[in-house]
């Protein structure tokens, strides 16, 4: 990631930590002189350990929430203030910066991937889900402090659909703030693979829904109750 993306988060927030996972692209160099807190992963740990690792020493500084956004160029930093404005009114939730809205910038591929994954973490967590697999999120502290959660590599792309369904069962949902979709050609390509990791999130889902007897509400409230109201509207 170049340099620009990190001081344009400068200008806004005093507080900012950069999870290098290994990179050989010379990311360290990049962020030289600049006042972060930077971890490095001196080997790829994968996306879960990396965000774990971040909500730890954040959490030390005694923050009210936090804000996460990928390093892959595809979320812009300036918007982060689109995720604290929402905050406002929901502060005891988790904001999502949803993208699938802007449907003709994202990939066919990556747009019906992520709508597969919404449909199965939505009904796990019992409400519609606009954008689950969206990295630009804020996250209420008191949350992540009590949260218990795999941050193994295989959970790498599991780890934030998991986070969602975790905290629908303590009353904490999300809530989404439209936000465009940024696929640049010079950006690294996303480590995320479509079959392999969706497949990882519909298993998860699945463990769940046994765990609770399939949860028919859940699929009555995030999917079908939703598609009544829209015929009558």
């Amino acid at each position: 990631m170049k340099r620009k993306p990190f001081e344009m988060l400068f200008k806004e927030h005093s507080k900012v930590i950069v999870v290098d996972d290994g990179s050989n692209d010379n990311t360290i160099l990049e962020l030289k002189g600049l006042p972060i807190d930077l971890i490095e992963h001196k080997m790829n740990q994968g996306k879960a350990s990396s965000l774990w690792d971040g909500f730890q020493l954040a959490l030390k500084k005694e923050v009210d929430f936090i804000v996460t956004l990928d390093g892959d160029a595809q979320h812009a930093p300036e918007d982060t203030g689109l995720l604290i404005d929402k905050r406002l009114k929901y502060n005891h939730h988790i904001i999502i910066g949803a993208r699938l809205a802007d449907k003709d910038s994202i990939p066919a591929k990556r747009y019906y991937a992520n709508k597969i994954a919404n449909f199965w973490i939505a009904w796990a967590a019992g409400y519609p889900i606009s954008d689950s697999q969206s990295g630009f999120r804020l996250y209420p502290a008191n949350f992540l402090k009590k949260l218990k959660i795999s941050t193994s590599k295989n959970n790498s792309f599991v780890f934030e659909s998991e986070i969602i369904i975790k905290a629908a069962q303590v009353g904490i949902i999300s809530q989404s703030v439209p936000i465009p979709a940024v696929y640049r050609e010079d950006a690294r390509p996303s480590h995320f693979q479509g079959v392999r990791d969706i497949t990882l999130i519909t298993l998860m889902v699945a463990k769940f829904l046994i765990l609770r007897g399939v949860y028919p509400q859940g699929l009555y409230k995030s999917a079908i109750k939703p598609m009544i109201l829209k015929l009558f509207r």
